[in-house]
């Protein structure tokens, strides 16, 4: 099998789990004996470019010629079964759809965001979630707010790049949702279930997870979306410490939120930001992950290998983190096979739910709002050590890397 893997990288000064999600699958669908043939472009090439190169640049998420002149001598050389697109903007452009189509190659899009109909991909705006581009022809909002980085121009260059390229994005042969969440989104953009897989992405496997420690660990970037405002106002309504420590782990622009919370209470300690070892090391070291998001957070990486490393999760019932603890109650697309995520009920070693929690096969998910995630806290704290191993469970069935590379070849071959 040969698949050709189109994907924009962002920029490397920006941290990006796209690229590194990416660089994941390539080499476990060449672990796995596929022929992987890159077509890659990344946004630092654009410094560097020549002067006619640039000022091609701002048509370039409708068109981009030179990627597309590229990309059919690819295909008509290599006869790819199956091109894999992730991000086009701004190097490649949807047009890569239309240039493979033309060719005779099926697509399949993976969908890491919500820029079919957002500019910025986020369904977030000034602090709060926003949707107002939703079923409209051409996404005024976003120019109105400068939702594409920060700039109005740039925002309907965006608002008509999503507009002209409405018909391509629904000739896609197959959409790879990360979760239900995601699915839930291409369906009210109007592409039908049949064309929709959920497959969620992979992280390698830490072996067997060590007994759990205490207390609680947020990790992640420290910015206005993921909710360390909304954590830090929950945790004090408990007194110090009656939850065990909360680590915070991480930097961004609430870092000084943060280091005022550790200065302020001596149950909350911040890490700074970890390297690999640095993040093992926290995981082992508490009971309970947070993933506290204020925004639709399509598949928060933090989660999946809270799992891998048996650590249940405590999160906001947004976005994809109910998928990922097993909380939602999926209507899954035609093709996908049966449900793999479930309600877990109340059991021996649970104790009753408080108003506005829900409990998941992992984890549990609540409001984005100070009085749940209060009430929640120490509901998790007492049910850690039981919900251990039914985190590390769904992540081998759910989220292992042969799992996952196994689901995607099983969706390429559906179309080859």
């Amino acid at each position: 099998m040969r698949i050709v893997v189109a994907h924009n990288r962002y920029r490397e000064a920006q941290p990006s789990g796209e690229n590194t999600i990416v660089d994941a699958e390539i080499a476990q669908l060449t672990a796995a004996g596929v022929e992987v043939l890159p077509f890659l472009r990344s946004s630092d090439e654009i410094p560097s470019m020549s002067k006619a190169a640039k000022a091609l640049l701002p048509i370039s998420p409708i068109w981009a010629p030179k990627a597309q002149h590229d990309l059919d001598r690819l295909l008509v050389e290599h006869r790819p079964d199956v091109l894999h697109l992730h991000n086009p903007y701004p190097l490649l452009s949807p047009w890569v759809v239309r240039t493979a189509h033309k060719r005779g190659v099926p697509v399949v899009q993976t969908v890491h965001n919500y820029r079919q109909v957002c500019s910025s991909g986020l369904y977030f705006r000034d602090g709060v979630i926003c949707q107002e581009c939703r079923g409209r022809a051409l996404g005024v909002p976003a120019i109105v707010h400068r939702c594409y980085r920060d700039s109005r121009a740039q925002s309907a260059l965006m608002a008509t790049t999503l507009a002209v390229h409405r018909p391509t994005w629904r000739s896609v042969d197959r959409y790879i949702a990360l979760t239900t969440a995601v699915a839930d989104h291409l369906r009210d953009y109007g592409i039908p279930d049949e064309r929709i897989v959920v497959k969620p992405n992979a992280v390698p496997d830490p072996g067997m997870p060590v007994p759990p420690g205490n207390g609680f660990l947020f990790m992640g970037r420290l910015s206005p979306e993921k909710g360390l405002d909304l954590l830090l106002s929950a945790w004090r309504r408990h007194p110090v410490g009656t939850l065990g420590p909360l680590r915070i782990a991480g930097d961004g622009e609430l870092r000084p939120l943060a280091e005022a919370a550790a200065a302020e209470r001596p149950d909350v300690i911040y890490l700074g930001q970890l390297d690999r070892p640095g993040v093992r090391a926290a995981l082992a070291d508490s009971a309970v992950v947070l993933a506290t998001s204020t925004w639709h957070d399509v598949l928060p990486t933090v989660i999946i290998e809270a799992l891998a490393a048996g650590r249940p999760v405590l999160g906001t019932a947004l976005g994809g983190i109910p998928y990922l603890v097993g909380a939602d109650s999926p209507r899954e697309p035609a093709g996908t096979g049966p449900a793999e995520v479930a309600t877990a009920a109340p059991g021996e070693g649970h104790v009753p739910l408080p108003v506005g929690v829900q409990r998941g096969e992992a984890g549990w998910v609540v409001a984005p709002e100070v009085d749940a995630l209060a009430a929640a806290l120490p509901l998790a704290s007492s049910e850690a050590s039981t919900l251990a191993g039914a985190a590390r469970s769904r992540y081998e069935r759910t989220f292992h890397p042969d799992v996952i590379t196994k689901r995607l070849i099983d969706i390429y071959t559906s179309l080859s």
